[in-house]
């Protein structure tokens, strides 16, 4: 199937949150990060460590556990990640309840 367009992940609903966690990076090790918004494909992270891009980090969720993500864009402290893995929607939606995720009307 040739020439068929691959969808943009990174276009996925983002759910704003303030998250507080743990992130493993191979050259720093365990580093506090916040998170400000999620998706089932990925989240933005705020950090203090110098990070690239496609830098691999491992965050911890609640719900989905510790999860492999890669580094896609940074600037100013604020990176955008990309999960190895989708989450399913039950547990997404779990994990948003848990994050402190509210939904306005």
């Amino acid at each position: 199937m040739p020439n068929e367009p691959v969808p943009d992940m990174r276009r996925a609903t983002r759910f704003p949150v303030d998250f507080k966690t743990i992130c493993e990076t191979r050259k720093d090790g365990e580093v506090s990060a916040n998170i400000s918004n999620v998706s089932a494909h990925g989240c933005q992270i705020v950090h203090d460590v110098t990070l690239n891009k496609g830098d691999r980090v491992i965050v911890r969720l609640p719900v989905a556990g510790r999860i492999e993500a890669f580094l896609v864009w940074t600037h100013g402290g604020r990176s955008g990640f990309e999960f190895e893995r989708v989450i399913r929607e039950s547990d997404f939606m779990a994990m948003l309840d848990k994050m402190g995720h509210s939904q306005r009307s």
